[in-house]
């Protein structure tokens, strides 16, 4: 076997755009994420969303559009990170791309 193939197996994508961020053409990755909270509740992660914006507006709008609750928190490895209460993956997607504020290839929806 190569050692091509070798380094593939042991490769973990998700795990490099966590501890490696500065990969060239990673940057610019926003990545949505669902996470579970206790019996069926779920929180929706943004993470990624360039520094530029107001996050503090962008999920003001989100909470009108989806009628769902969401804040900014500051998360001490990946800055500040937008969380919305719900399954609102799709949602934020389409709304992403819909004002401009990401491309298609930017978005990274994880989850099942």
């Amino acid at each position: 076997m190569s050692v091509l193939f070798q380094y593939l197996e042991m490769q973990d994508p998700v795990q490099d755009a966590i501890f490696y961020p500065n990969i060239p053409g990673r940057e610019g990755l926003i990545h949505i994420r669902l996470r579970q909270r206790n019996g069926r509740k779920t929180l929706t992660t943004v993470q990624g969303l360039s520094t530029d914006f107001d996050l503090k507006k962008i999920v003001k709008a989100c909470k009108k559009e989806f009628a769902c609750n969401g804040t900014v928190v500051e998360h001490p490895e990946y800055g500040e990170v937008i969380q919305l209460q719900g399954d609102q993956r799709n949602n934020i997607k389409d709304f992403l791309k819909k004002v401009n504020l990401a491309k298609d290839e930017q978005l990274k929806v994880h989850g099942f």
